[in-house]
């Protein structure tokens, strides 16, 4: 087994080493979500964590590791009343991102079930973890379902897998702790909930912090055996000290005047829900056990609420988590109890760390680490430079968002499961049958009886069951919903800067965006003005990038339509290498005129949009144009891609125009029948 990091010569990172080390504690809290940019050590520290933890007693011989004091009555491998007792390390279970359902929750043997009536159960990554720690890595590019799943046994504690009628349950609970970068997309609000804690981590921009990680790191990576040694006598204190608040916290009493505080920090920062008042009230009595304490003070509560509800303020993808620590104050000392704060509390025991919500960071072997300095205050970014070009303005703010129509992709795709155009998925309504290759994933029950019927005569059937061959078994085809690749082309030309129609069509870039989150797609950003085309963002499936980038953007000069559309090509040529299942949806916002790029602009714009059209790209041009004349280019534009076009009001779902047409043809169909 490999040498881990030790979690004590972690430098820095207060937040997140003290929500780990309460999850430790007291693992009703709910685990933790570290969001962070990458090669922050957000891995390391998780990982450090399982060699805390203290030794598993369990079952000998169980596949899911049950407590021999309380063993699960429903356990697979039970009952377990005479089994003998043993022990085991902490387990820290890692979740691949390309990780099956049947990998995490586990499988049955469908074929055995059918023919032997036997509940052949192979456990998966939730029964390992059981009683350890469940590590998700890039936890917002982990599928949908696999999250609703992983989320739905943290908060359950147990695993339920279910196929064509065949039930297993069993015990599932761990610390759950997730990491991702937020660059690379967001989780839903929904989602993010579910998680007790959240920390953010940034690498420091203090010389003497980053000279002390280098350094510790490469003593590490030079003899990771003998670092860890160095480290030993800190390590046990700080598990030591786990053990003594995780016996200690029963006795933490929450009093009324801390719940009070509680509940009025939830109701004043507008909550959605009861689990932040949950969490809070976990959170903070762990704190008073992890510094000594049998009481819960202001300051428990404070800490409990900065760890617990920035990213429950979060109302749409576009908003940053976070908490306005004024307010946060205001509240606690309008609630306060009587005789709180006339004096100091009881610091608790002295330790590694010292009490309260101070996490371990002692000075250990090498000396005392460099103290954390206070990030400084981020200035207001300054206004992108244009490409140049005369009559350049400022960038606008955009109008308010809305819902926007259904755009999607025509035919019947196989990409990533989402929520936009057709698609042969894993999860869905059934269609049909076929043979399977390789593991069979999803029975088709009643084709796989059919299948068999035939035969049981010349089998040889005598029992109940049927006499079932691999031959057979039949997969199910399922239909659902695939996330598409949306590229916006953005025209920021001059023309668009007229009768201030930059802040409409930001409004309704935003609102797309908004959509593509909301149906798991992912985005990219190319935008076009003065003499060349740019890729503001390529494809990412962060659409708070794309929505901050579109914010940035200036506009200004001639419109080189053709080299926006040869961008485009471009963009969606190499993703297509990248991830060749992703059917891309173009999205071309602009009045359709094309004033620059060559002798004859507008014959180059076709000819780049045929090229489009020549690959079978899926097509939508916003047309952006206004006023009491029309020259309709935006639809000529639409034509040469072979796609559609839309106004900005015909955008709208709930547009007057589209509910027009909608009855319209409506009426026809009925008149047609």
């Amino acid at each position: 087994m490999s040498t881990r990091y030790p979690f004590t010569a972690v430098v820095g990172m207060d937040d997140l080493r003290l929500a780990l080390l309460l999850n430790a504690v007291s693992p009703a809290v709910g685990g933790v979500l570290v969001r962070g940019e990458k090669g922050t050590a957000k891995s390391t520290a998780v990982r450090a964590l399982a060699d805390l933890l203290p030794e598993v007693p369990v079952v000998t011989g169980c596949r899911f590791s049950c407590d021999p004091g309380a063993p699960d009555p429903q356990c697979p491998d039970g009952p377990h009343e005479a089994a003998p007792a043993g022990g085991r390390a902490a387990r820290m279970v890692e979740l691949p991102v390309g990780a099956s359902e049947d990998r995490l929750v586990g499988a049955l043997d469908i074929e055995r079930a059918l023919a032997e009536g036997v509940k052949a159960f192979e456990p998966g990554l939730l029964a390992d973890a059981h009683r350890g720690i469940l590590y998700v890595d890039e936890v917002n590019l982990l599928h949908d379902h696999l999250i609703d799943l992983l989320l739905d046994a943290a908060a359950m504690g147990a695993s339920y897998v279910e196929r064509e009628g065949v039930s297993v349950r069993h015990a599932a609970r761990f610390l759950l702790v997730g990491t991702m970068n937020p660059e690379e997309g967001e989780l839903r609000p929904q989602l993010l909930d579910r998680f007790g804690l959240t920390v953010e981590v940034a690498a420091s921009r203090e010389p003497e912090q980053r000279v002390e990680v280098v350094r510790r790191r490469l003593a590490f990576d030079d003899d990771p055996a003998a670092f860890a040694a160095r480290w030993a006598g800190e390590e046990t204190a700080l598990r030591d000290r786990i053990v003594a608040a995780r016996e200690l916290l029963p006795s933490v009493v929450l009093g009324d005047a801390a719940l009070l505080q509680i509940a009025a920090t939830c109701a004043a920062f507008e909550v959605d829900g009861m689990r932040a008042d949950i969490v809070m009230a976990r959170t903070a009595t762990a704190l008073a056990a992890w510094a000594g304490r049998t009481d819960v003070t202001s300051d428990d509560v404070r800490q409990a609420a900065l760890l617990a509800l920035p990213h429950r303020r979060r109302r749409n993808p576009f908003d940053a988590p976070g908490l306005d620590e004024d307010k946060l104050d205001e509240t606690l000392e309008r609630f306060k109890g009587e005789g709180e704060g006339d004096e100091d509390p009881d610091p608790g025991p002295e330790g590694p760390g010292g009490g309260g919500g101070v996490p371990p960071q002692g000075e250990g072997p090498d000396g005392p680490a460099p103290e954390s300095a206070e990030a400084p205050e981020s200035a207001p970014a300054p206004a992108p430079q244009g490409s140049g070009g005369a009559g350049e303005r400022a960038a606008v703010k955009a109008a308010e968002p809305f819902r926007t129509k259904m755009l999607s992709v025509p035919g019947l795709g196989e990409g990533a499961a989402g929520r936009r155009s057709r698609a042969r998925t894993e999860h869905g309504r059934t269609t049909g049958a076929v043979r399977p290759r390789g593991a069979l994933t999803k029975l088709h029950l009643t084709a796989t009886v059919q299948a068999a019927a035939p035969h049981q005569k010349a089998r040889g059937r005598s029992g109940p069951g049927l006499v079932v061959r691999r031959d057979d078994l039949r997969q199910a085809t399922r239909e659902g919903r695939e996330g598409n690749l949306v590229l916006f082309a953005v025209d920021a030309s001059g023309s668009m800067a007229a009768r201030q129609r930059m802040s409409a069509v930001k409004g309704a870039v935003l609102s797309l965006l908004l959509d593509a989150y909301q149906r798991r797609d992912k985005v990219g950003l190319v935008t076009f003005r003065g003499r060349d085309a740019e890729v503001a963002l390529p494809p990412t499936s962060s659409v708070d990038a794309a929505a901050a980038r579109l914010e940035q953007l200036p506009t200004g000069g001639r419109t080189p339509l053709s080299a926006g559309l040869l961008k485009a090509h471009d963009v969606l040529r190499v993703e297509r290498l990248r991830d060749p299942s992703r059917r891309p949806l173009l999205v071309v916002v602009t009045d359709g005129r094309a004033t620059g790029g060559g002798a004859d602009p507008v014959a180059l714009a076709a000819r780049a949009a045929r090229l489009h059209a020549s690959e079978g790209t899926a097509a939508v041009v916003v047309d952006c144009e206004t006023g009491p004349v029309r020259l309709g280019l935006a639809g000529n534009l639409a034509r040469e891609l072979g796609g559609t076009a839309v106004t900005l009001d015909e955008l709208r779902a709930d547009s007057i125009a589209g509910l027009v047409r909608d009855v319209q043809a409506e009426h026809a169909t009925r008149r047609a029948a």
